[in-house]
């Protein structure tokens, strides 16, 4: 069997054990769906995995440099299709990886965008309190805010994730790994407006899934996409006109902990990342703020 199995058929295989076995989020899964669909697109559903040799691979990502595509997002495509490859080798799907000698385009570094303290605030305050939803919004802001968690592991809160009292949440992140993350105190006053008003609510709304802690207006789960939507309406309503997604509140997070003195290595543990080099991408963006401080307190200065 080692080889002939149909392209699309292992894409499934490998789809499923990302969502199932490795716990990766909704719009994670979604991803690496789309990214691998288009190879099938291009190669044909109907191939077989071991007929994907090296050259076809790189055929391929010729093809996608071709239609003017980022280099950045050619490589999260090249990237799916590497994870593909380890899982069908793995699996006795192929023998051999065709993408173990390919080279990822090369990036200019970009820096992540991230809100200022002010633009914070703003954003921050758009929900108001008027409603249930309202507050549920605030309260979604605070969190990502104060913990930095990303939007899945936030879609994943429930009751037993939150402990307001001792002023700490556990977050689920990537591949099931769970860490301890602490509130800020607005963060869990807003909580608590929200989980009340929550609570007023019919047992019908408020209540039909008692373990998911972010609720829409049936009583199901919040996704990663409806965080998105709302998001972008409290950017609108706060007169933010920058690309912002959940995401930016989490290179906020990372980058004014930094800027106000925080150790990098807490960060990188606030922040769930494996290797600091993931987190060392913020000190760039202390550069300005440093050479502040510097100017002001050298004495040669200026």
């Amino acid at each position: 069997m080692e080889g002939g199995v149909k392209l699309s058929e292992a894409i499934e295989q490998f789809l499923k054990n990302l969502a199932e076995e490795r716990g990766l989020s909704e719009h994670t899964v979604r991803a690496y769906q789309a990214d691998l669909k288009q190879l099938a697109d291009n190669l044909g559903p109907d191939k077989t995995v071991g007929e994907v040799d090296a050259l076809a691979i790189r055929s391929y990502r010729a093809a996608l440099l071709e239609q003017g595509i980022s280099s950045r997002s050619a490589n999260r495509k090249l990237s799916a299709l590497r994870s593909f490859f380890k899982f069908a080798q793995r699996r006795g799907i192929v023998e051999a990886n065709p993408t173990s000698n390919l080279q990822s385009a090369k990036v200019p570094r970009r820096l992540p965008v991230f809100l200022d303290v002010e633009e914070m605030r703003r954003l921050l305050e758009a929900p108001g309190n008027s409603t249930w939803y309202a507050a549920r919004d605030r309260a979604i802001l605070e969190t990502l805010y104060s913990t930095g968690m990303r939007v899945s592991e936030l879609c994943r809160l429930t009751p037993d994730c939150l402990d307001l009292e001792g002023a700490v949440a556990t977050a689920h992140g990537k591949g099931k790994k769970e860490r301890i993350v602490p509130l800020g105190r607005f963060a869990i006053m807003a909580l608590r407006k929200y989980l009340e008003a929550r609570a007023a609510l019919s047992p019908h709304i408020g209540q039909r899934e008692t373990e998911a802690i972010f609720i829409n207006k049936n009583g199901t789960r919040l996704t990663d996409r409806s965080v998105r939507r709302i998001l972008k309406r409290s950017c609108r309503d706060a007169g933010i006109r920058k690309h912002v997604s959940p995401h930016t509140l989490r290179h906020s997070f990372a980058t004014h902990m930094l800027d106000a003195g925080a150790e990098l290595r807490s960060v990188q543990e606030l922040l769930g990342h494996e290797d600091l080099s993931t987190t060392q991408i913020y000190t760039h963006l202390t550069t300005s703020r440093l050479k502040e401080i510097y100017e002001k307190a050298h004495p040669r200065a200026v």
